[in-house]
C-alpha cells in the first residue's frame, strides 16, 4: 500500500499531497503516445468498459432505495401481497450487473493486451536507442544499472499502464457519479461527507508527502545494487583468487542496507493510509448514519408517535409509508438512508484506492523517468557525415565505379565523387582526454602511408589504445584533426567507418551462439565456407575441429569452456571474415602462447597483407615487422622509425626492447 498523492498543473503538491517528480507530466505524455500510438481503440473500449461497469455498480446501489420504498414497504402492508413486480425489478437488476460483469472482464483482458503491448514496444525502442548511444554513455554508467532499467523500471511501467492508471480512472468517475446521486439523495448529509472526506485528504495529505520523495530514491538503489551484483558475478574468479569474499559481502551488505532504508523509509507512512482511511470511512459512515436516522425519525421530523394511551408506538415501516405521503414534511425516507449509506462507502472506498494509486504513480513515474532518462540519452551524431563507404569497381570503359556485390576493394563516396580507399590515417596536432578536466594525448602527429603496417608501444597508460579508439570515433576529440584517405573521418558515417576497420579487441567477448555464428559475427552475410576459411587463417581451424560438436558446438558463458587463447583466435577469425580495408589489432595476441603465436603470426601476416593495419604491440615478434613504430609515453609520441632505426637511436625504444618491457 502506498500514500495517497494527486497534482495540480504545475506538478506540484497536489490535493493528495505527494510532489510529481521533475518532468512528471511530460512522463505521463510520453506514456499515453505509446499507447494512443498502437491501441487507441483498445484503450476507448476500455475507457468505455469502466464507464459501464461504475454506472451498473452505482445503479446497484441505487436500486437499495427504490427495493425498500417501492417493494418491501408496501409489500409489508399487503395482506395478499403481489411479488411479480418485484421478480421483474431483481430480474432487470441482474442484467445490469451481468453486463458489468462482461465489461470488467473486457476491460480485464483489454488492459492486459494493451499493458503488455507497450512494454514490447518500449523494449525494442530503448534497446534500438542503446545501439546508437556513444561508448563514454556506457563508461559513465554501470552495466548492472541499465539492466534495472530494462527490468525493474519497466516494469513499474507495466503497473501504470495496466493497473495505476485504469484504477485511477475507475476510481474518478466512480467518484463523480456517487457524489451527484448523493447530492440528489440529501445535500445535507453529502456536505457531511465532503466536510469528513475532506480531513481523510488532508490526512493522506500528510503522510504521502513523507513518503514520496523516497520512491525514486529507492529506484536509484536498486539500480546500484543490481550493478554491483552486476560487477561480482562478473569478477567472481577474482573475488575468490584474492579471498575478498568478505569484503565483497560487507559491500553488498552496505548497498542492501541503503535499499532496505530507502524502501523502508518511502513505505513506513504509506502502509499507514490504508487503516487510517479506513477507519475515517467508517467514521463518515457512522456519522451519516446517526445524521440520517435523526432527520427519519428524529427532531425535525418526528416519526414515532405515542398512541392516546401513551404506551404503543408506531411501527418504522408505517412511519415510512407517512413519510412517503407527506412529502411536504419528509426529508428522508428508510431506503434513502440506506441507499445513502451504501454510496458512502461506494464514495470513501474509491477516494482512498486513488490515494493509494496515485502514489504509486509517483513510484511509476520514478522508474518510467529512469526509462526515459536512457531514451534520451544523446545518441551519436553525424552532423558532418555525408560520405560513406562503397564497393569499388573499374568500369568498361576504365573508370572508377560504385558496386552493389563485394569486389574486395573498397572506395568513399564522397559528394565530389569517388575516392578510393587506401588506409592512410594522419593525425595533426591532436588533442584529447576522456573528461574535460584530464587530458590524455598531446599534441599527436602522426603520417600513415597506405599499406603500411603501424606499431604503437609504449608503457601502460601511455596511450596506445587511445589511439585506435580515436581512428574509429568511439571518441571525439577536443582540437586537431584526423584524416583517413585525405577526408575528415567527422565527415564519415560512424558505420561506415568502423566498416572499414576490422578490429580485435584484447578484451575478447563471445557471444551464446555457434562457433560458426561467432565467426560469422563478422560478416553476417559470410558462407560457412568464408567462415571455415577464416578460421584457417587466423589458425583457430585446428582446436576448433577438435571441439564436441566442431563448428556447431554452442559457446555460452562468454565462451567460458575455452581457454583464453582459443577465444582470441576466434576473435581473430571473426575480423578476418569481415575482410576489411584496414585492420586493428589491440593487443590481439596477448593471451596466445609463444607456440601458438607462432602458428598465428603467419596467419595474420596474410590477414594483413595489402592492408593498413594499426597494431598495439606487446611482443617483439608484432613489432620487429611493422613499417614503423611509434613510441609513446604519457600521451605524447616520443619516437618513431624503424625497429632498427630505433635501435640505433638508443632511446626509449631500446631500453624498453633491451628490458624485454615492451606492453
Amino acid at each position: 500500500m502506498h500514500a495517497g498523492v494527486s497534482f495540480n498543473s504545475r506538478g506540484t503538491k497536489g490535493s493528495y499531497g505527494a510532489r510529481m517528480p521533475q518532468g512528471g507530466w511530460k512522463t505521463i505524455a510520453r506514456v499515453l503516445r505509446y499507447v494512443f500510438t498502437g491501441y487507441r481503440w483498445s484503450l476507448l473500449t476500455v475507457l468505455l468498459c469502466i464507464v459501464v461497469s461504475s454506472v451498473t455498480t452505482l445503479a446497484s446501489t441505487l436500486f437499495t432505495r427504490s427495493l425498500i420504498d417501492d417493494y418491501i414497504v408496501p409489500l409489508t402492508a399487503q395482506l395478499n401481497p403481489d411479488f411479480q413486480p418485484l421478480a421483474h425489478a431483481l430480474t432487470t437488476l441482474a442484467l445490469v450487473l451481468v453486463a458489468g460483469a462482461c465489461a470488467s472482464y473486457v476491460q480485464s483482458l483489454l488492459t492486459i493486451r494493451i499493458g503488455q503491448g507497450v512494454l514490447l514496444r518500449l523494449r525494442c525502442d530503448l534497446f534500438s536507442h542503446m545501439q546508437q548511444l556513444p561508448i563514454p554513455y556506457f563508461d559513465r554508467h554501470a552495466h548492472g544499472n541499465l539492466m534495472s532499467v530494462y527490468t525493474n523500471d519497466v516494469d513499474t511501467l507495466r503497473q501504470l499502464v495496466s493497473q495505476t492508471m485504469p484504477e485511477v480512472f475507475s476510481s474518478s468517475i466512480t467518484i463523480a457519479m456517487t457524489l451527484v446521486s448523493m447530492c440528489i439523495l440529501s445535500w445535507q448529509l453529502t456536505l457531511l461527507v465532503l466536510v469528513m472526506t475532506t480531513a481523510m485528504v488532508f490526512v493522506t495529505r500528510w503522510l504521502g508527502q513523507r513518503s514520496a520523495r523516497h520512491f525514486r530514491d529507492r529506484q536509484e538503489r536498486l539500480g546500484t545494487m543490481n550493478g554491483y551484483i552486476e560487477e561480482m558475478l562478473t569478477g567472481l574468479k577474482v573475488v575468490k583468487t584474492f579471498g575478498h569474499e568478505q569484503q565483497a559481502m560487507s559491500q553488498f551488505s552496505t548497498l542492501n542496507e541503503q535499499l532496505r532504508s530507502s524502501t523502508y523509509h518511502a513505505n513506513r507512512e504509506a502502509n499507514i493510509v490504508m487503516p487510517v482511511n479506513g477507519n475515517l470511512s467508517n467514521l463518515i459512515y457512522v456519522l451519516c448514519a446517526i445524521v440520517g436516522a435523526v432527520l427519519v425519525i428524529g427532531i425535525t421530523h418526528p416519526a414515532a408517535t405515542l398512541s392516546a394511551e401513551g404506551t404503543q408506538v408506531q411501527s418504522l415501516f408505517s412511519v415510512n409509508q407517512q413519510l412517503q405521503h407527506s412529502p411536504a414534511t419528509a426529508a428522508l425516507t428508510i431506503g434513502t438512508l440506506v441507499s445513502f449509506l451504501t454510496l458512502v462507502k461506494n464514495f470513501t472506498r474509491p477516494v482512498s484506492q486513488v490515494s493509494q494509486q496515485v502514489n504509486s504513480l509517483v513510484m511509476a513515474l520514478a522508474g518510467a523517468g529512469r526509462v526515459f532518462d536512457l531514451m534520451d540519452a544523446e545518441a551519436e551524431r553525424d552532423e558532418l557525415a555525408d560520405v560513406t563507404l562503397v564497393n569499388l569497381r573499374r568500369a568498361a570503359d576504365g573508370s572508377l565505379a560504385e558496386s552493389a556485390e563485394r569486389t574486395g576493394a573498397w572506395a568513399w563516396k564522397t559528394p565530389d565523387g569517388l575516392v578510393p580507399q587506401r588506409g592512410e590515417v594522419d593525425f595533426s596536432h591532436v588533442d584529447f582526454g576522456y573528461v574535460t578536466d584530464k587530458q590524455v594525448l598531446f599534441d599527436i602527429d602522426l603520417d600513415t602511408d597506405a599499406g603500411q603496417k603501424v606499431a604503437l608501444v609504449g608503457g601502460t597508460g601511455a596511450g596506445k589504445t587511445t589511439i585506435t579508439n580515436l581512428i574509429n570515433r568511439f571518441y571525439d576529440i577536443q582540437h586537431g584533426t584526423i584524416l583517413y584517405d585525405g577526408i575528415d573521418i567527422r565527415r564519415i558515417h560512424r558505420c561506415d567507418l568502423r566498416r572499414s576497420l576490422g578490429m580485435v579487441l584484447q578484451e575478447t567477448h563471445l557471444f551464446t551462439a555457434t562457433v560458426m555464428e561467432n565467426i560469422r559475427y563478422g560478416r553476417l552475410d559470410a558462407t560457412d565456407d568464408e567462415c571455415r576459411e577464416a578460421a584457417r587463417l587466423a589458425g583457430a581451424d585446428d582446436f576448433i575441429r577438435r571441439l564436441p560438436q566442431g563448428y556447431d558446438t554452442l559457446l555460452s558463458g562468454d565462451g567460458g569452456n575455452l581457454s583464453q587463447g582459443e577465444r582470441q583466435l576466434l576473435a581473430i577469425a571473426r575480423a578476418a571474415v569481415a575482410n576489411p580495408p584496414a585492420m586493428i589489432l589491440d593487443e590481439a595476441t596477448s593471451s596466445i602462447d609463444t607456440r601458438t603465436e607462432s602458428l598465428v603470426q603467419r596467419g595474420m601476416d596474410r590477414l594483413m597483407q595489402g592492408r593498413s593495419s594499426f597494431v598495439i604491440a606487446h611482443r617483439l615478434s608484432t613489432v620487429r615487422n611493422a613499417d614503423i613504430i611509434v613510441v609513446m609515453d604519457h600521451g605524447r609520441i616520443v619516437e618513431r622509425g624503424t625497429h632498427e632505426q630505433l635501435l640505433q637511436l638508443g632511446g626509449t625504444y631500446a631500453q624498453l626492447y633491451r628490458g624485454n618491457q615492451i606492453d
